[in-house]
């Protein structure tokens, strides 16, 4: 039709980079730069300044990162709230142990290069062990309360055989919110509901089965959660905010 051409002729014409290999996520680091971070699953983390593709990755972990599978790979990142005085980023990855793992590790932007990460600045906060290939999570977020978010799939299969969405003793299908700030590798926010008492204090949301994707609203934090869904429905879920 007419009108799906002049769609078509319309993203066409917008297109801001190419060159890019299987993006899953696109931010910013809030440090008023103007850059744009791209995911790409393989295992790099790229950088789109002045409206062009930075040729280096600014972050290359494609050597220990499994994305073999469709659904493992690089998942997400994000970046500190303070970025712009200590240069914190957080990323999320499946390794390639068997079985294999979602890893959380913070990374340090060179001090010389800003588009450029320090390897040696790697910090692993957390390894969860994934029991199947599917249902990975990958999204990182830091909250309006400053902590970090991390959304966590059930394990895999479908209908999650184990019933890890309802175990309170393993981190799989959960949203997750720890405290990067305090602690080592990283502290519990006193206001995780488990503190103190049966269950993993990392959580923070249970019974999720595949939460790709969640954003906070800006006006009122409150949580939104794309929940993949397995047949016939997809779920958001709604927490809303404090």
């Amino acid at each position: 039709s007419v009108k799906a051409q002049a769609a078509e002729r319309i993203l066409v014409d917008n297109i801001l980079v190419s060159g890019l290999t299987r993006p899953v996520q696109v931010t910013h680091a809030g440090d008023g730069s103007g850059r744009i971070f791209v995911v790409e699953k393989p295992g790099r983390l790229r950088v789109v300044q002045n409206g062009a593709l930075v040729s280096t990755p600014m972050l290359d972990i494609s050597a220990i990162t499994n994305s073999a599978c469709s659904e493992c790979g690089f998942l997400g990142v994000a970046f500190h709230p303070n970025y712009s005085t200590n240069r914190y980023f957080y990323v999320n990855y499946n390794d390639k142990s068997s079985p294999m793992n979602t890893v959380i590790a913070r990374y340090t932007a060179s001090s010389a290069n800003p588009n450029v990460a320090d390897l040696s600045s790697r910090k692993v906060l957390l390894t969860i062990a994934q029991p199947q290939e599917n249902h990975n999570g990958g999204q990182l977020l830091f909250g309006p309360d400053g902590y970090l978010y991390i959304g966590m799939g059930d394990g895999g299969s479908g209908g999650d055989p184990s019933n890890n969405a309802q175990n309170i003793e393993v981190l799989l299908g959960k949203m997750l919110r720890i405290d990067v700030n305090n602690g080592d590798p990283y502290g519990i926010p006193v206001g995780n509901p488990y503190v103190g008492k049966a269950g993993r204090d990392e959580i923070w949301a249970l019974g999720l089965r595949n939460p790709w994707r969640f954003s906070f609203d800006r006006l009122n934090g409150d949580l939104y959660i794309g929940d993949v869904g397995q047949n016939l429905y997809e779920e958001i879920s709604f927490l809303p905010g404090n």
